[in-house]
């Protein structure tokens, strides 16, 4: 089979960093974070709770009618791909769209509406719950307010993998497009669960970061000696992928190529990463692009600031790249935006192409102490210009094994 040749001609996000993906990345760049503790409601005291969270006006992204069915993930996923759509230059081209996808990563779905259906009945002790309790919940509803709101009748198709949900997203699109099922697709993901009972729920899986004695902002330390865990952050990313074809017929202006994506499964354990399924993984995607490791010279590393999980990344990218390893930048741009589960995949993705069309590596923040054992080119603290940067590739590893790597090329 031919293999067509894979675009991304949109960008989008909803991030804690803002709106607008050019914007985000020169904070990024600066080394800003987005990270904050939030006070207690009642009595403005602190509450010991570290988020990175995201803003978004509903109002201007559907009619009221569809937003009255919109649980804030599905608000989040609507704001970044109404941005992508746009620099695409797709808003108003309806006559595309018949053969244009959507896939969505979302770990979790509607989170909030789920707790406030809990709220209702535990609490008031009443089973009158919202007759749109189930279409706000489910974790298919971004990709569903996404297709509809933009009429893409293509395939809409949601990928509910932990950490790996966008990822996994974005390179299933991309094999799509490259075989020649699809002639576009809006492909990301989004996710929001910054509400009590989610966040209870990760502080007693114990990989919740604590406050750094520097403050709030510096307390995701990816690769640090002492780093504690993540800090749970809200979004949402998405990306326009053409066909080559379709674009050059558009005369859409290509941001960066697609050329690689790898998965695999580590097959061990479900809350504890190994680095045998993380190696596969970006051994599979450099094979699928055809290039040589030695090509690859940015990784924006999944890196979450747990004590095993960096450590196992480390650990799975020497194997993947041998020697070379050695030369590479990586940094954890999460040390800056927190960790958005379903949608960290798509918003790393984004700035791994920012990084590439703007010769420019963002750092790994706060890596003022690194861990000796993580002895590769971690990005200490500056961003760094890497103007003959050609290849990069974004790594996203979930819960349950699940592992991902995403490989573009400058444009």
């Amino acid at each position: 089979m031919q293999r067509s040749r894979v675009f991304v001609t949109g960008l989008g996000v909803v991030s804690p960093h803002g709106n607008d993906a050019e914007e985000m990345f020169e904070r990024l760049l600066r080394g800003e974070s987005a990270i904050r503790k939030v006070t207690r409601a009642d009595d403005g005291s602190d509450s010991g709770v570290l988020i990175a969270s995201a803003q978004i006006d509903p109002a201007a992204l559907a009619p009221k009618s569809q937003l009255l069915l919109t649980d804030r993930v599905a608000q989040l996923a609507l704001g970044a791909a109404q941005a992508a759509l746009r620099q695409a230059g797709m808003l108003e081209d309806s006559g595309l769209h018949a053969r244009t996808g959507v896939y969505f990563g979302c770990g979790l779905g509607g989170a909030q509406t789920l707790q406030d259906a809990y709220r209702i009945y535990y609490e008031r002790h009443s089973r009158k719950l919202k007759p749109t309790t189930v279409p706000l919940v489910m974790a298919s509803a971004p990709a569903a307010h996404i297709s509809i709101r933009y009429r893409l009748t293509g395939p809409s198709h949601t990928y509910s993998i932990a950490c790996a949900s966008s990822a996994v997203a974005i390179g299933e699109a991309f094999r799509a497009l490259r075989d020649g099922y699809l002639d576009q697709a809006v492909a990301g993901g989004a996710e929001a669960m910054l509400n009590d009972g989610s966040i209870t729920a990760w502080e007693a899986l114990g990989v919740l970061a604590k406050e750094h004695p520097s403050g709030a902002h510096a307390s995701s330390r990816p690769f640090a000696r002492d780093r504690s865990g993540f800090v749970l952050g809200e979004g949402a990313a998405a990306i326009v992928m053409e066909r080559e074809d379709v674009m050059r017929a558009r005369g859409a202006r290509p941001l960066v190529e697609i050329v690689g994506y790898g998965a695999a499964s580590d097959a061990s354990g479900l809350t504890q990463p190994a680095a045998g399924g993380q190696t596969q993984a970006m051994q599979v995607a450099i094979e699928d692009a055809r290039v040589d490791p030695s090509c690859i010279g940015y990784i924006n590393a999944h890196a979450t600031a747990t004590p095993t999980g960096d450590l196992v990344e480390i650990e799975a990218i020497k194997h993947a790249f041998g020697v070379h390893a050695h030369r590479l930048a990586i940094s954890s741009t999460k040390s800056m935006h927190g960790h958005l589960v379903g949608a960290a995949g798509a918003l790393e993705f984004v700035i791994t192409a920012l990084a590439l069309a703007r010769g420019w590596i963002p750092p790994t923040a706060h890596l003022d102490d690194p861990d000796p054992a993580c002895d590769l080119d971690c990005v200490p603290l500056h961003a760094r210009p890497m103007r003959d940067l050609e290849y990069a590739m974004s790594n996203s590893f979930a819960f349950g094994g699940a592992n991902a790597s995403l490989i573009a090329r400058r444009a």
